[in-house]
């Protein structure tokens, strides 16, 4: 909003020094700083409005013991998280770019859900709070919305080519640095004239590109390594199965195409999409949950969740960048760059409530900010195409889920078997397991940070590791 009203102002009036809002690094900066400061300025505000209105935590009498003395720790902080990611992003995001549009209504439409249940708890005295089935509703109406969306809107339907209709060519920087050069006319490819061409996704093994300039014809021969991108931002990947398509890792030049799971039907037929959005409604719901599992201690989840940021961050920026994404053999995904504006912001608002919410907590997140923020993570994978890489990055999240379903699947199983419940854990999630064993909390949330690095170490490993 900010960020297209100084743009129009540069336009208008050529002002010196506005130029700088442009880049993308400097906006991400000023996001961060004002998320942060936003945190920093109201949060002592927010708690003693929460305090004010006795919107207390409940403890369970069930839980370490050393939990019982935060019984009363003003919850429902989550609305600092939320309001810290949204004002910055507003101020200095393109909002005439879908990606960020759609990461504004999963932290939204998530945070809604969190608030509703957090309300219930406190206010209605259900320590059960929201249905379950209701926050299963939810989480599948968010991922039909970024479904559907990713599916039809035209930003995620790949790179716009850089042919016109009279094969003139309007070069990028990739395929300046190959030797095309603008008012380029395109001739023939491999000694094929270009009226014989189909338009649209050409074949990507061509190697000569027959071009004339300024009434010179001249040959421009592609390295190998090179062959594929220079096709793609040619002629283009618009419409041809881009959006339902995602990087592979640990595999070089490879991406998968959830089109293949429907064999039965025509390439890029209905069914391949339908598949496509069911996997992004079970990953929306599965990651949300995950934030949700992981906030049981003292900075646990924000600090977790501003490591996976910083990863995100950079994913979004590399995809978004043509010279990275070449350089890194990833899948360009145009428009992306927008999404590191939404990642700053969301840093500056795990590290901004982390400073309240640091060990021993002033204020909890309540659901109100796990599930906004596990929506916020899992619409950011989903539309950078790192969404096979969340078992990685999101480990931590991923241990928590699971340890939960285990110890509830084998209390089942031996009751049923038994006609008594036996546990693996001395409690799940895992991290009340940790602290059953007597280890200290603050202890076991370093841990738990020390891992994620590690975690996204790997990550960006992968890159490379192929």
């Amino acid at each position: 909003m900010l960020y297209q009203f100084l743009a129009w102002l540069h336009q208008l009036f050529d002002i010196p020094g506005f130029g700088v809002f442009q880049y993308l690094t400097f906006r991400a900066v000023l996001a961060a700083v004002f998320s942060l400061g936003l945190c920093l300025i109201f949060g002592n505000k927010i708690i003693q409005f929460l305090k004010k209105k006795s919107i207390g935590e409940t403890i369970r009498t069930d839980g370490p013991q050393n939990h019982l003395s935060k019984a009363g720790t003003p919850t429902m902080g989550g609305i600092m998280i939320i309001l810290a990611i949204i004002i910055p992003t507003l101020l200095w995001a393109n909002l005439s770019n879908a990606y960020v549009i759609l990461l504004l209504i999963g932290t939204l439409w998530m945070g809604i859900i969190g608030f509703l249940d957090d309300y219930i708890k406190v206010f209605k005295k259900n320590k059960k709070g929201l249905k379950g089935t209701f926050k299963v509703y939810g989480q599948l109406g968010l991922g039909l919305i970024v479904g559907l969306t990713m599916v039809l809107h035209p930003h995620f339907k790949g790179i716009e080519p850089r042919l016109d209709n009279e094969f003139i060519i309007k070069p990028n920087s990739l395929l300046q640095k190959s030797g095309f050069k603008e008012g380029d006319k395109l001739l023939a490819v491999d000694g094929k004239p270009m009226n014989s061409i189909p338009k649209g996704y050409t074949n990507p093994i061509y190697t000569i590109y027959t071009i004339e300039r300024q009434g010179n014809r001249m040959n421009l021969v592609i390295p190998k390594e090179e062959k594929l991108r220079v096709s793609e931002f040619l002629f283009g990947t618009k419409d041809y199965g881009f959006s339902t398509s995602t990087n592979v890792p640990f595999f070089k030049n490879y991406t998968f195409n959830y089109d293949y799971l429907a064999f039965w039907d025509e390439p890029n037929g209905i069914w391949g999409k339908i598949i496509y959005i069911l996997v992004i409604i079970f990953i929306v719901t599965a990651v949300s949950n995950g934030v949700n599992i992981t906030d049981g201690l003292d900075g646990l989840a924000a600090g977790v969740t501003g490591i996976v940021a910083v990863t995100l961050g950079i994913m979004a920026y590399v995809s978004g960048n043509v010279v990275f994404a070449n350089y890194l053999n990833i899948s360009f995904i145009p428009m992306s760059g927008e999404v590191f504006i939404f990642c700053a912001a969301l840093i500056g608002a795990c590290v901004g409530f982390l400073w309240f919410n640091a060990f021993p907590a002033q204020v909890f997140m309540g659901d109100t900010g796990s599930l906004a923020l596990g929506g916020a993570v899992a619409v950011l994978a989903l539309i950078i195409k790192k969404e096979l890489l969340i078992p990685i990055f999101c480990g931590v999240y991923f241990v928590e889920n699971l340890s939960v379903m285990m110890q509830v699947g084998y209390f089942q199983y031996t009751k049923k078997k038994y006609g008594e419940g036996k546990r693996i854990f001395l409690m799940a999630p895992i991290h009340h397991h940790f602290e059953k064993k007597g280890i200290h909390e603050s202890k076991i949330v370093i841990r738990f940070w020390i891992i994620t690095v590690l975690l996204c170490i790997i990550t960006f490993a992968t890159l490379k590791l192929r």
